[in-house]
């Protein structure tokens, strides 16, 4: 029987970075009315955690950050209350090395939604880290030296430690690692690691998110219709994101989203 196309709601962009995690431009008011301008329903601040990295900049809030971003989140919820929702969450970004702290830091604040990520890859023991969603030329010469291949193997099967570890309501853009090596293709390897991670993901009652700043980067959002179909016939819940990191970038095209899943489920049903 064919797999219907599951339905995702729109209305709601469940991941927006301000200028509090100093790679993204903006007040967080700055999105909110642009929210508002685009006719959203709601909207969740999905700020970046992370923990025992060491790289060339911050590109993560301190718990002063995180202090300052939940004062102007209630406040900010206060003014706008009955024209659009607000929520306050974070991304946590997974480190092997430091389980415990993230979770210590994660169980003090009421998070409104816990988005889950690998960002920084730690090569060897005496190297700084790796930003394994970066576009800046050092990383990704770094990557391609270490072999791009088996980077993505190691970021799999990081998030399949990270979820069955750390606290979480969604996974982040699945399959963004080294999303700027357009000569990377995902191995069979990879795809039966993904499948395990799915599987993960649906034990954990987490959600999988469609983050369309993919779009202008591969023409599809993150994750690819392959890997989106394996999560429908999953029955893993879909949220929508859209990585925000300008005003004007909140829900990017979110009209391209049902598309897409109806895409996913067409190649299923053609292989």
């Amino acid at each position: 029987m064919p797999v219907p196309a599951p339905t995702i709601d729109i209305s709601c962009d469940g991941h927006i970075h301000t200028r509090f995690c100093h790679h993204a431009s903006g007040e967080m008011e700055d999105y909110v009315r642009s929210a508002i301008t685009k006719g959203l329903r709601k909207i969740v601040f999905l700020e970046h955690m992370e923990d025992g990295v060491s790289y060339m900049e911050a590109t993560w809030l301190t718990e002063s950050d995180f202090d300052a971003y939940f004062s102007e989140g209630e406040r900010l919820q206060r003014i706008y209350r009955g024209r659009i929702d607000i929520g306050l969450g974070v991304e946590a970004g997974y480190n092997p090395e430091h389980v415990e702290r993230l979770r210590d830091r994660l169980a003090r604040r009421p998070w409104d939604r816990i988005g889950l990520s690998f960002h920084y890859a730690r090569l060897a023991a005496t190297e700084q880290h790796l930003n394994l969603l970066s576009r800046k030329d050092g990383n990704i010469q770094r990557a391609r030296e270490f072999g791009a291949e088996t980077l993505l193997t190691r970021y799999l099967d990081a998030l399949i430690d990270a979820v069955t570890l750390l606290p979480a309501d969604v996974l982040c853009h699945l399959d963004a690692a080294l999303r700027y090596l357009p000569e990377l293709t995902w191995t069979p390897d990879h795809l039966e690691q993904i499948g395990r991670l799915l599987a993960l993901v649906k034990d954990s009652r987490m959600c999988l998110e469609i983050n369309t700043s993919g779009l202008p980067i591969r023409g599809e959002p993150f994750p690819s219709s392959t890997i989106l179909h394996k999560a429908i016939n999953l029955g893993i819940p879909l949220v929508a994101g859209s990585d925000a990191h300008r005003p004007e970038d909140v829900g990017r095209h979110f009209d391209r989203i049902e598309d897409h899943i109806r895409q996913a489920v067409s190649r299923g049903q053609a292989l």
